[in-house]
């Protein structure tokens, strides 16, 4: 695989990749199915920075790999890196991947149904783990000790994080484009030796969201309408709302609406009913996590729905008297991923729907 593809997002991705100034042009996009082996081999070394900016470096592409939650389990199946997964934290709940993937998905041995055990993790055999918790001194906001990087190095693994969720704090803007989870994808291709097929993931995202902004083009900014993503599972006695460094906010940003929290910083922030009234929203997001079947999830939908309309503090809002909700689960508005495209798509197919086509 080229090097050159990785040298113009090295900025964005924190992904920096030796042999970025070698003499093939750039017109030399699509490696021929006869380079192989030596193809792969010249895209290493590659090195990926934490959120830090300290940097690990990979001379051959992992053959053992761990990954903290279903969503960077997700992205390396997306990859074709899935036989070289050997466990799993938060699993994949039943129906929560895409149909195509859902059974490989389903063979990942499970070292953890929250959070993996630090014993455990250390002892897996891995040579990789892939982490999407913040980069911090505890795992998964304090449900256990993680490892050392000294730790890690010891057991000879080696520990990356995904950018778009694990480093999102540090971002020194809002998540408004899913720019953070490209690359996140482009760093797993170029370490899982997968670049061709993270090109060929992104492409699709890129175009699946350029249409969506060039139907949009029309909307003046300002006059979007406004939109509150309402995690149900969080709990109604406080609503958890998603703020400006959250990967929602991206989707929500780019389906063409404004996140009534989007002036929040971080990912995350508890806040009361009273501020979700003051807001208002034009429309309301009933984010349940995936149920397991179309039953279960409408279901799902149809308690937040009923909640909103008998609660007194929000059954005058404007978007429940309209009827205005959307009914798209949490891991696909929330979680880095291929599919927040999609997720963009339908967003924007609902609540702009004589400008974006289904």
């Amino acid at each position: 695989m080229r090097s050159r593809v990785l040298c113009g997002v090295a900025a964005a991705v924190a992904l920096l990749v030796t042999g970025c100034g070698s003499s093939a042009k750039s017109g030399d996009a699509a490696a021929t199915a006869g380079a192989g082996k030596a193809a792969a081999a010249a895209a290493y070394p590659v090195r990926v920075a934490d959120c830090a900016g300290a940097e690990t470096t990979f001379t051959a592409a992992p053959k053992k790999i761990v990954t903290s939650n279903a969503s960077s389990l997700e992205m390396l199946l997306w990859l074709g890196a899935g036989d070289k997964v050997i466990g799993t934290g938060f699993p994949p709940g039943t129906g929560t991947m895409p149909a195509q993937l859902a059974d490989q998905a389903a063979k990942v041995p499970v070292l953890g149904q929250t959070v993996i055990a630090k014993e455990k993790l250390l002892g897996s055999g891995a040579d990789l783990y892939v982490d999407t918790f913040a980069a911090m001194g505890s795992m998964g906001g304090g449900m256990g000790t993680a490892p050392t990087e000294q730790e890690f190095a010891a057991a000879g693994i080696k520990h990356i994080y995904l950018h778009s969720t694990a480093c999102a704090t540090t971002l020194k803007g809002p998540q408004q484009d899913l720019s953070q989870v490209e690359g996140d994808i482009k760093s797993l291709g170029a370490v899982t030796g997968t670049s061709a097929k993270a090109d060929e993931l992104v492409a699709g995202m890129e175009q699946k969201v350029g249409a969506v902004r060039t139907a949009l083009k029309g909307v003046a900014a300002g006059q979007e309408p406004s939109y509150f993503f309402f995690d149900f599972d969080a709990g109604t006695k406080q609503p958890m709302a998603v703020c400006d460094k959250q990967v929602a906010n991206a989707v929500i940003t780019l389906a063409g609406a404004r996140n009534v929290f989007g002036d929040c910083e971080g990912t995350f922030k508890p806040v009361s009913w009273e501020d979700v009234v003051a807001k208002n929203p034009d429309w309301i997001q009933l984010g349940v996590r995936n149920q397991g079947s179309d039953a279960a999830n409408q279901k799902a939908f149809d308690a937040a729905a009923q909640f909103l309309q008998s609660f007194p503090a929000t059954k005058g809002l404007k978007a429940v008297q309209e009827g205005h909700f959307v009914r798209i689960g949490s891991e696909v508005t929330t979680i880095a991923g291929v599919r927040n495209a999609d997720t963009v798509q339908q967003i924007a197919h609902l609540i702009h729907p004589d400008l974006v086509k289904s």
